[in-house]
This record gives structure tokens, sequence and C-alpha cells, in this order.
């Protein structure tokens, strides 16, 4: 396959570096927005899986279409089958795709990947080479320099070979860390000896500390264009034409938050920001004010909504939330089938998860199913959990009336896997399963006549709140442990 330059090209632009933790959906957001004109998604290690989504429901690349034209796709491999069989899958959806050959932690070379690539050139080409005959968008790599300069200018040289559109070059060796200055002389010996586009990386401590500094780190390395990491981490409006804001101003510290809410991924209903990556992000932005009171409390936030809390942005967040779940329920409405009751030999099947947020504190499925079944006089539901062994991931189906409900997504817990299989089975009997914007419930309203009953004669020295939340749950949680404890099976084995 013709690989094509498209629209993409590599002179002349400043560059959002990929970076761990930092390099997510809203942070390039914010980094567009502010004058980037390219952004790297953070290394993807192409392993057992090709999934946007990995078993274990972690999200491990997440785009939109703001970004589509500009942004380039990462991934970390050793294996030149399987980074195409990767490529194809996102190439749609990204402008280009770059191969990690810089990356020095041992969590990427233990594998192969990252700088264990550059003492195995034939690997490196192996790989580029593959990419670039297999898929139709700009393939690119970014490597460190050798011990030599003799040994760099070598391997780029046969890179280039490969028909790789741009390389990105970090000026400092596999060994060497932020503390060691940047080796300019290396990138510029590179930048002179081959006729792709040269990408300079690693200027952000020595040379990069404004918008000015940037044009200054190009020239010193001849390079084509220059790549950002820690500096913009710590200020995103680095590459503002302007100037960077000041911290002081806060603006882009309160833009990071917005992007976090309204990052929706086009075929996901899940749509906001990790929070904890969000609050990475922030305190890496704060730098030494993550002490102040704004930054303790910050760090206290457990959710997007009380970070927001911390900036005054409760009304945006509630009125960006409200937007979402409308949004959510016309997606539910024009589902794929994935979403309505399947029949899988004697098992009722429905592909549904159980998300926490969206049930009210110590209000599950398994408590409305648990319910449901004494109002009708059924036996307390079974459920039996199957744990997979290549990602031990869960699956439960659960017995209710001597039918059968499962859910066909695996679940990160055994919990999380008998709740999804509950809210199968009251779906498709058309039952309550205690959602948050159900409202108040038949469930809801025993629990409160339960808690008046008992109030007059509890304790007085214990909060009314400790003994609400008490009463509310401790009893149907006591026989949903008993329901859940009937079987677990690992791999087809009954397990005691």
């Amino acid at each position: 396959m013709a690989n094509s330059l498209g629209k993409m090209g590599f002179h002349n632009q400043i560059i959002l570096a990929p970076m761990v933790r930092v390099g997510t959906l809203p942070m390039r957001l914010l980094a567009l927005d502010y004058g980037a004109n390219i952004v790297f998604v953070s290394s993807v290690d192409v392993l057992e899986t090709v999934d946007f989504v990995a078993p274990d429901d972690r999200v491990m690349f997440r785009t939109c279409t703001k970004e589509k034209e500009r942004v380039v796709f990462q991934m970390g491999t050793a294996d030149p089958e399987r980074a195409l069989t990767v490529a194809l899958l996102v190439e749609n959806d990204v402008a280009a795709i770059d191969v990690n050959m810089g990356c020095p932690k041992e969590y990427s070379t233990k594998g192969g990947m990252g700088s264990a690539l550059l003492s195995n050139p034939d690997k490196i080409e192996a790989i580029l080479t593959t990419l670039v005959r297999g898929v139709s968008k700009p393939v690119t790599c970014k490597i460190r320099i050798l011990p030599t300069m003799e040994e760099t200018v070598s391997l780029v040289k046969r890179i280039e070979k490969t028909g790789v559109a741009a390389i990105a070059v970090h000026g400092r060796m596999k060994e060497e860390r932020p503390r060691h200055p940047v080796h300019c002389d290396y990138i510029r010996a590179i930048s002179e000896s081959v006729s792709i586009p040269v990408v300079a990386s690693g200027g952000s401590l020595d040379i990069i500390k404004t918008n000015d500094d940037i044009e200054t780190f190009r020239e010193e390395t001849g390079a084509s264009s220059v790549m950002l990491a820690r500096a913009a981490m710590w200020n995103p409006s680095i590459f503002r034409s302007q100037g960077a804001l000041s911290v002081d101003e806060l603006q882009y510290i309160k833009e990071l938050p917005q992007y976090s809410i309204l990052c929706v991924c086009p075929q996901a209903v899940r749509y906001d920001n990790n929070t904890f990556n969000t609050k990475y992000c922030l305190c890496q932005m704060l730098r030494d004010r993550v002490e102040s009171p704004m930054g303790k409390r910050l760090h206290a936030a457990q959710t997007n909504e009380e970070i927001c809390e911390v900036f005054g942005m409760t009304d945006y967040y509630q009125m960006t939330q409200a937007e979402l779940e409308a949004r959510r329920w016309v997606l539910q409405a024009t589902s794929s089938p994935g979403h309505q009751p399947a029949v899988d030999g004697d098992v009722i099947t429905m592909a549904v998860r159980f998300e926490r947020r969206e049930y009210p504190p110590q209000i599950t499925p398994k408590m409305y199913l648990l319910e449901w079944s004494r109002k009708e006089k059924l036996e307390q539901p079974v459920y039996e959990t199957e744990q997979r062994a290549q990602d031990r991931a869960f699956q439960s189906t659960v017995t209710v009336a001597k039918k059968k409900y499962r859910s066909t997504l695996w679940c990160k817990s055994k919990k999380f896997a008998e709740q999804a299989a509950a809210i199968v089975c009251l779906r498709t009997l058309g039952v309550p399963e205690g959602l948050i914007r159900e409202g108040n419930s038949s469930l809801v309203n025993k629990r409160k006549r339960e808690e008046r009953r008992h109030s007059a004669s509890e304790d007085t020295g214990i909060t009314d709140s400790t003994n609400r939340k008490r009463r509310v749950t401790e009893e149907s949680q006591k026989e949903e442990q008993e329901s859940s404890d009937k079987s677990m099976v690992v791999n087809g084995v009954p397990q005691p």
C-alpha cells in the first residue's frame, strides 16, 4: 500500500510530544487550542490486544474529530506484524502512525520496545518497512541518540531508507535523564545527513522556557520542527505565539477540566476523562503551588465534579453533565442490537456494564433484583461467576425463576460482573434497577420506612447519617453476598 503524506507535513511544525499520563485527549485538545500544529498520543504498547479498550476496561486510546487531522498515534512495539495490525485498526482515526524507539523506561524496554530497539537496527527496519508498506497514513519514529555521533547518523540513514515521513530525535542517550544537557550537535548532524524532516526534542529544561525559545532550539539543532514535552506539560499555553500565560491567570488550568468533562469518544457512552489523570495533569501545571490551599484542595478531590469545585466551575460541570446525559440517552436509544436482549443457548444476554456513578450511594442493581424476587415470592437470585485466564476478567450469570441472564461484556471485578448480570435480568423484565435518573423507587422508599421505624431505638451516640447508611444497606448487602457466594468458576473449574 502506498504511503502518502496526505494532509500531514513535518516542516515548520510545533508539536506536543508523547507523554505517559499527560498526552491524553484533554491535554492534546488544549495544546491544539493554544497553537500546537501536531499532537502525539502517549505511547500505547502493542502486547496482546489491538482494541481501543483493553480487556480490563482501560481506555487505551480516545480521540475525536477535532484532532483527527493533526493527531499522531504512537505505539510501542517489537513485532512488525502486530504493529501493522494495530496501525490498521486506528489509521482511519489519526493523521499519522509513530513508533516509539526512545522510551528508556523498564516497562517499555523489557519487552524489547522503546529504546531497546536502538540496539537492534534489523528489527527497526522490519517494523518501519512493514508499516510504511501496509498503511495509508504517514509513518514516523522517535529515537534517542546513540553513544557516538557516527553510530547515530548511520542508524538514522538506515531509518530514512524505510520510507518514513519524518524522524523525531530526543537529544539524549537512553541512559541520560532530563538533568543531563541536551545534545543539540547530534540533532544538527542528523538534520544535515538526511533529506526527510527531523523533529528536535529534549530542549524543555535547557533551552525552551518561552514561546520565542522554540525557534531558538530549532535553529540550534537545524531541525525542521520542534517537539515539546515538559515545557508543554507545565504550561500548555507555551504554544501561544503571543506568549505563554502566567499560572497566576489560571486560564489554561481551568480549561483542562472543561476538556476532561467534554471529551466524548464518538462510539462510547462513558465520556468523562479519568479523574486521577486530570488531577495529575493539573498538579504538573501548578508546580510549586501544589502545596498552596488550592493545590491541597485539588489533591483531596476524588471526582471531576470536586476538581471543578476547586476552580469555581460547579455550574459549568452541572450544565455539561446534563447535556452529556441527554446525549447518552440518544446513543442508547439508537444503539446496536448488542444493547437489546438476545438468547445464547439457555442464557438471555445483553451488552451492559455496571457504572457505579449511575446509582445512588449504597444502592445497587443486585439489591433491586433481590427485593423484586422477594416481592414475587421467588427464590433469591443465584450468581455463577467465571474468571478468564488471559486477563483475569470476570463474567457472571444470574439465575432467577429458573432463567439465566448474563452480560456479554467481561468486567474488571467479580462484584461488577454480578451487578452487570443483575442489570441484564432487570432490564429484560422491565423492572427498575436503581439508577439515579429513575428517581425514588419502591426499594428506596421501603428503606426509608425502615429507617423511620428504627430511628427511635438507635443509640444516640452514633450520628444519624451513620445509622441511616447502615440500616439502608446492611440487610440487602448481606443477602447479596450470600447469593454471590453460591458458585465461582475459573476457566470452567468450580471453585470452593
